[in-house]
């Protein structure tokens, strides 16, 4: 097969796949950088970070500023691609080659020919499986399955795994043969946690994304609300705070997102730097009052803040409860008011679900949601999850 004829960079759409990294961390700068640096050449690029971190949206990037951008861009999940459906997944198959096989596939390779092929979690491939995908990258040939003929392919390989390659190799479980011949320019990226200051950059062209895209209303964040998120540890990262915002949107009463609407489970991620208990992030974010503890170990709940009554009646005859909370201590509607806007999130708004869950019967939840105000904000919900 004679070599890829050349194309020309679309350099508008090139900035823009860059930008798509988002940030203006040391980190984000550096990346969009190398995104640069190694799309003009062919090398393969390994990348590896946390789950989460936006490795294929490197990878697109990385072929968006190639010369390969108007050819085919292959995404591949290694780690379901296993066991006999691997060749005929990545190499193709001859029609009739097996039962079942009614037509002949060109596979992932071969679909992917003179563009890019990434393979996403390639450290969940299996030994057997690497042996296979070593001949390819070595000879730049595939054999379907049910044939003998080698054909040529002209692909540029962009991997990425959340493990540690290298001691993978070194307890047995990846090649090194391999491991080299993907290692060629490594790219890392870094867990949410150590680069807070993209929060905010983020937060905002999600949100943005959210109201373009989903027909969501367009919100921002208050400022105490971005302080919550730059001091919880994102153990989902990047892919958890998207979670939480779109959450946020649809809990917020108007166009800008407070700490109350910062409701859902969060883990507490593990040690931040400099924190050797793994708490100072749900303790900084504890600070600003939404953040309790759950049954399960490690394991918060951002919820609305109690709403508090009128002043405690400051009368001889309350003095008990002015010394325990003042004008601070909730009633007893209020905390009948929070529980149910709780029940109601963790159930996703299904009314009959949520009678269930609180011993009641329906008619009775819903004279108490309207006698909250708190009917009309469900309304649209409820009809469409019974």
């Amino acid at each position: 097969m004679p070599p890829m004829a050349e194309s020309r960079i679309d350099s508008k759409s090139a900035a823009a796949a860059i930008q798509r990294i988002a940030g203006v961390s040391a980190w984000a700068e550096q990346v969009r950088r190398s995104i640069e640096l190694v799309s003009v050449h062919q090398s393969n690029v390994l990348i590896i970070g946390p789950s989460g971190t936006g490795k294929e949206l490197i990878a697109r990037a990385i072929h968006a500023c190639s010369r390969r951008a108007t050819r085919p861009f292959i995404p591949v999940d290694c780690a379901v691609t296993t066991g006999t459906l691997f060749a005929s997944h990545m190499f193709g198959h001859m029609k009739g080659s097996f039962t079942g096989a009614t037509s002949a596939t060109l596979g992932c390779f071969r679909a992917a020919d003179t563009g890019t092929i990434f393979l996403d979690e390639i450290g969940e491939m299996e030994l057997e499986l690497q042996a296979k995908l070593l001949r390819v990258l070595q000879q730049r040939v595939v054999v379907p399955v049910g044939s003998h003929q080698e054909l040529p392919v002209d692909v540029r390989v962009l991997a990425a795994t959340n493990r540690d390659l290298a001691k993978e190799v070194d307890a047995g479980r990846f090649r090194e043969d391999l491991f080299y011949r993907l290692n060629v320019v490594t790219i890392r990226t870094l867990p949410l946690r150590e680069r807070p200051e993209d929060i905010p950059v983020l937060a905002d062209r999600y949100l943005a994304e959210l109201s373009a895209r989903h027909g969501m209303p367009m919100c921002t964040l208050a400022a105490p609300a971005i302080d919550v998120l730059q001091s919880y540890a994102w153990p989902g990262n990047v892919r958890e705070l998207e979670n939480v915002l779109e959450r946020a949107v649809m809990f917020s009463s108007g166009d800008e997102i407070d700490p109350d609407a910062l409701t859902g489970l969060m883990g507490s991620g593990g040690p931040v730097p400099g924190d050797t208990s793994g708490t100072a992030a749900m303790a900084a974010a504890a600070t600003q009052g939404i953040v309790s503890a759950t049954p399960l170990p490690g394991v918060f709940r951002v919820e609305p803040k109690l709403r508090t009554g009128p002043a405690n009646a400051a009368t001889p005859g309350a003095p008990a409860a002015e010394a325990v909370g003042g004008d601070n201590w909730p009633t007893l509607a209020d905390v009948e008011r929070v529980h149910l806007e709780k029940t109601l999130a963790a159930t996703m708004q299904n009314k009959s679900l949520a009678a269930k869950m609180l011993g009641i019967d329906r008619s009775v939840l819903r004279r108490k949601l309207k006698s909250y105000g708190l009917d009309e904000s469900t309304a649209e919900q409820d009809g469409a999850s019974e």
